[in-house]
């Protein structure tokens, strides 16, 4: 396919992808104001994002799977309507439960939305030429994390109202669809489709239970409890079974044989680690600036910007240079360096940090995260033939997106336990008409600050800013993880060609030819 073709096939899918990254990102900073209207607590706060990322990190490898099976166009169409439906579902809400159960309705559709976009970008371009086009990708995400605060804060500040932030990206979504019809032309290797239900329901249960625990302990029953014992117990058998099921499947879900490669091995543990970084660090800032520093929607927005900046020009340019050269290790090393310094940086802050100082942090963490995602998947489609391109661009987005949904729900708990200690010191050096106040309803993990006495806001939003500095100190740990693992990695060069096939066939003619030339001569 020529450049020309290949933009004109991508611009329907790059659409469909800046609107589901769209919608993710307008709720971030309307959450919570939504939170708030609906009464909800910082648990379910959590929740309304983890349950999104439980659904695309279950759906993700079945969808990259599906793609290998049956046509990628009607899949990435099919995953459009999904989150068309769940984005109409989520803004008629009326309870934070109701709100929960159609955020999964919208991951289900992004799950395909990421899985299908890598894979069909694997189908049609060589990964010699693939950096310079996820550098595009990279871009696309960029723009819609940028955006989508920006948009989010305006809406939600304005006479629209929160509801809007989930209307506004369904017109988006239905203009993707027609473009995808009219422009993405593409074939998937005839195969006797063969799909393995029962790995992809241990797939649901094994990376269900960990997040479940995660978030009722501490509250319903303690960490160290019978009930632990019993979710940790259930994971590690769900897991177990999950391996044996998925080594035997003709068609597995998570082709484990692939994780028996180095490179694919090491790539799964950093993006894992990014995950927890991209996922769980990014989703504290904008209730950082909108509950500790007290700014509104829009400004919280707008201050994120550094970070979105970064990771822009990490994207675009890095995937540039790895596509003129066909080396990227170096890219990804130092996107690990950017990284872990970002987030170690804002692992100092509080509630009386100065901006720039945050600004700068957040700026190093974007062009970490810019230089690493995409590249860290190219690396492992490298390594794959066309015919498992899905499945291979899948796994490697479902360990990214479970260790996000993990460190969405870790740190989550962390944040509301230091929260909820902090706020009980603060209450207690104010007095017992204080306390007795919290106790009646000040201090049960609400977020709708606007009730609260002054005195009593005040508390929670230093408590709020202090904690923020915790989860990213953790969050630091885990980019330390992911910058160990690709030090290891092996670097091979890009190849030229889609399939694996063509590339041997390619030089062992050109073999063939130097040989017929010595026969010549001699």
């Amino acid at each position: 396919m020529s450049h020309r073709q290949i933009l004109e096939a991508m611009t329907g899918l790059l659409a469909g992808l800046f609107t589901a990254m769209l919608s993710s990102t307008i709720v971030s900073t309307a959450l919570p104001t939504i939170i708030g209207d609906l009464h909800g607590t910082q648990r379910q706060y959590t929740w309304v994002i983890t349950a999104a990322l439980l659904a695309t990190t279950v759906s993700t490898p079945i969808w990259g799977k599906l793609s290998d099976l049956f046509s990628k166009k009607l899949l990435v169409q099919m995953s459009l309507v999904v989150f068309v439906a769940g984005s109409i579902a989520a803004g008629m809400s009326r309870s934070v439960g109701f709100l929960i159960a159609c955020r999964v309705v919208q991951g289900l559709g992004m799950g395909g939305l990421t899985a299908l976009t890598q894979s069909i970008m694997g189908a049609m371009i060589a990964p010699r030429q693939r950096g310079r086009y996820a550098g595009y990708m990279g871009a696309v995400m960029a723009v819609a994390t940028v955006s989508g605060p920006l948009l989010g804060g305006v809406i939600v500040d304005s006479a629209l109202g929160w509801r809007w932030t989930f209307y506004v990206c369904i017109p988006l979504a239905v203009i993707a669809l027609f473009i995808l019809q009219a422009t993405l032309h593409i074939t998937t290797p005839k195969r006797t489709p063969k799909i393995d239900y029962l790995g992809a329901a241990l797939i649901a249960v094994t990376a269900s239970l960990p997040l479940l625990w995660v978030t009722f302990a501490g509250n319903d029953f303690p960490w160290w409890s019978a009930q632990t014992i019993w979710y940790l117990a259930g994971t590690l058998v769900a897991l177990a079974l999950t391996l044996v099921v998925e080594l035997r499947a003709a068609e597995p879900i998570i082709p484990i044989r692939l994780l028996k490669n180095a490179t694919t091995g090491l790539v799964v543990i950093a993006s894992a680690a990014v995950g927890v970084a991209l996922f769980g660090g990014t989703t504290s800032l904008t209730q950082y600036f909108q509950i500790s520093r007290d700014y509104s929607p829009t400004h919280a927005g707008l201050l994120t910007i550094p970070l979105m900046g970064g990771l822009l020009l990490s994207s675009t340019v890095g995937g540039q240079v790895v596509s003129r050269t066909g080396r990227w290790k170096g890219i990804i090393i130092g996107g690990a360096v950017f990284l872990v310094a970002g987030t170690a940086w804002l692992g100092q802050i509080d509630h009386l940090t100065p901006m720039w100082q945050i600004g700068i942090a957040m700026a190093l963490m974007g062009f970490g995260m810019g230089a690493m995602m995409q590249n860290l998947v190219l690396a492992v489609q490298n390594s794959v033939d066309v015919r498992n391109i899905g499945a291979a661009s899948a796994t490697i987005a479902f360990f990214r997106t479970l260790g996000g949904a993990i460190g969405v729900s870790v740190l989550g708990a962390v944040l509301a336990n230091n929260v909820r200690d902090s706020v009980a010191t603060g209450l207690a050096q104010l007095g017992p008409k204080a306390a007795a106040a919290a106790q009646s309803g000040g201090s049960n993990g609400t977020l709708d600050l606007k009730d609260m006495p002054g005195s009593m806001a005040t508390i929670v939003r230093a408590a709020y800013g202090d904690a923020t500095g915790h989860i990213f100190l953790i969050s630091a740990a885990f980019a330390a993880v992911a910058l160990l693992a690709v030090l290891f990695l092996k670097e091979v060069p890009l190849r030229t060609t889609v399939t694996m096939k063509q590339e041997t066939v390619s030089m062992t003619e050109e073999a063939a030819g130097v040989r017929d030339a010595g026969s010549v001569e001699r």
